[in-house]
């Protein structure tokens, strides 16, 4: 992908940035050579952002090209909305209290580039703002009443910015241009940039840190260039032309705003934020699994008003899941009628509707891998010790806190097995995906579809090693291929 950094004056822009063109406005505005590329990352540094300017244009035919603007056309539309200044400000407002608790008079301007202000105290205030709007350069004035609110958000020009801030400035955007290292030297010419999102101290991580390095050094044999990003990264994603997610994904976490990002970026992605939301919800999930005959546990929909036709219905021991849950938390077993009674009322407390499964023993669970509707590794993951789950996230030992696991050439796996774990991953439409399956009495039951599963070093590539991670980096440079073809 091509990388332009536009400036109305290219030979006043101090800083180069590697396997980067700095061209001016003028130039990308009306030269033929930049209309037809077919895929571009254009930075705006113009010095003008106002309606019909330059710099306005530069993002408008950005947009109408294909190519990945920063700041897009409606990053700076959205900036003339009231409503979004006063939504921004109640967003933030512990934050803007407390950087700017201690000034005294009744208004402060602060000025932010790249993400940064000169003074360090206000960093994360002007983090958290630049990652919203995603402009480079911003000036925020706020107003203190009985509490310090944003009375204006201005995008601003290179041109506007003071003198005595300029060396500042350059800095910060070297800083932004020149990506973090990881532990592998960069390809001197990377076909595309990819970002591999994961998350320090992540409870239930994806992918152990010995297959995180497997999918850097394999990515950039493929030609990509790698970087592994954290959450507080979002402002950089636009950045990248691909996004690979591995930290635990959730609704309500910063995985799905990432996805949500990336496709609003048109960055190539593995999940998509539509598969977060359908797989993280297992009341969708149960409702999807019934629809399309799909055999499962039998599986009850509960409320506060049937709770009572329950038992009848699933039997004892009972699973009970919040319709949220992940990695096993929040998935309960009541042996008894009291317990049943207790986890649904402490689960009530949380969400409206929960999931009531008949318990069904087996000693182990298959987990079919499938990308883009193919599998391509197949697992059986046995119950960890002593416990009727994979996990068991309560044992004393870190070692006890799940089962062992074998893998199997794919065709050697059941036909039944493998026949209920394609078509539930149909539901779900193109992505990565692992299926879940119980075999109890000769039979095949779908228990969950989980987007983002595990691809663990020593696990998941047990049989198949090193292409279990290129075909999910092919897949990706795939979606990439495509957009350029389009």
């Amino acid at each position: 992908m091509h990388k332009l950094i536009v400036v109305s004056q290219p030979d006043k822009w101090p800083i180069m940035v590697d396997h980067t063109t700095i061209i001016s406005s003028q130039d990308y505005l009306t030269k033929p050579e930049y209309a037809y590329l077919k895929s571009a990352r254009v930075f705006n540094l113009s010095d003008q952002y106002s309606y019909q300017s330059k710099g306005y244009y530069v993002s408008l035919l950005a947009k109408a090209r294909g190519h990945n603007a920063i700041p897009t056309i409606s990053n700076l539309v959205d900036l003339g909305e009231k409503k979004l200044v006063k939504i921004v400000s109640e967003e933030f407002e512990d934050e803007i209290q407390k950087s700017l608790k201690n000034i005294k008079s009744q208004e402060f301007t602060l000025s932010i580039y790249f993400g940064q202000n000169v003074a360090q105290k206000y960093k994360e205030l002007s983090s958290l703002i630049f990652r919203h709007f995603q402009i480079p350069f911003l000036r925020i004035v706020f107003k203190y009443t009985t509490k310090w609110n944003i009375k204006t958000i201005k995008a601003i020009s290179a041109s506007e910015i003071p003198k005595e801030h300029l060396d500042s400035m350059h800095g910060f955007a070297s800083q932004y241009f020149s990506k973090k290292r990881y532990d592998t030297p960069k390809l001197s010419k990377a076909e595309y940039d990819l970002a591999i999102l994961v998350q320090d101290n992540d409870p239930a991580s994806p992918s152990n840190p010995k297959a995180l390095r497997k999918f850097v050094e394999l990515a950039e044999k493929m030609n990509f260039y790698v970087e592994i990003i954290s959450p507080k990264d979002l402002y950089r994603l636009s950045s990248f032309d691909a996004l690979f997610i591995r930290q635990s994904t959730e609704v309500n976490n910063e995985a799905y705003a990432f996805a949500r990002k990336a496709v609003q970026d048109g960055l190539a992605i593995i999940d998509y934020p539509d598969a977060i939301l359908k797989c993280c919800n297992k009341v969708f999930m149960a409702e999807a699994l019934q629809k399309n005959n799909i055999p499962t546990p039998k599986t009850f929909i509960v409320h506060k008003d049937n709770k009572k036709e329950v038992l009848s219905f699933t039997g004892l021991p009972c699973v009970l899941k919040s319709p949220d849950s992940t990695f096993s938390f929040g998935v309960k077993k009541a042996n008894t009628k009291e317990e049943f009674e207790i986890l649904t009322s402490e689960m009530f407390k949380t969400s409206d509707l929960i999931i009531a499964q008949e318990y069904t023993f087996s000693e182990y669970d298959w987990r079919i891998g499938i990308l883009d509707h193919k599998p391509f590794y197949a697992c059986r993951y046995f119950m960890a010790k002593g416990h009727w789950q994979i996990y068991n996230w309560s044992a004393d030992k870190k070692d006890d806190q799940d089962g062992s696991a074998d893998c199997f050439p794919i065709e050697k796996v059941p036909g039944h097995i493998m026949k209920a774990a394609l078509k539930s991953a149909k539901i779900m439409g193109k992505g990565l995906y692992g299926i879940d399956v119980k075999e109890v009495n000769g039979k095949a039951l779908v228990i969950e579809i989980n987007d983002n599963p595990n691809i663990d070093a020593g696990v998941e590539d047990g049989y198949y090693g090193d292409e279990v991670y290129t075909a999910i980096l092919s897949a990706l440079k795939s979606r990439l291929n495509s957009k350029q073809d389009s």
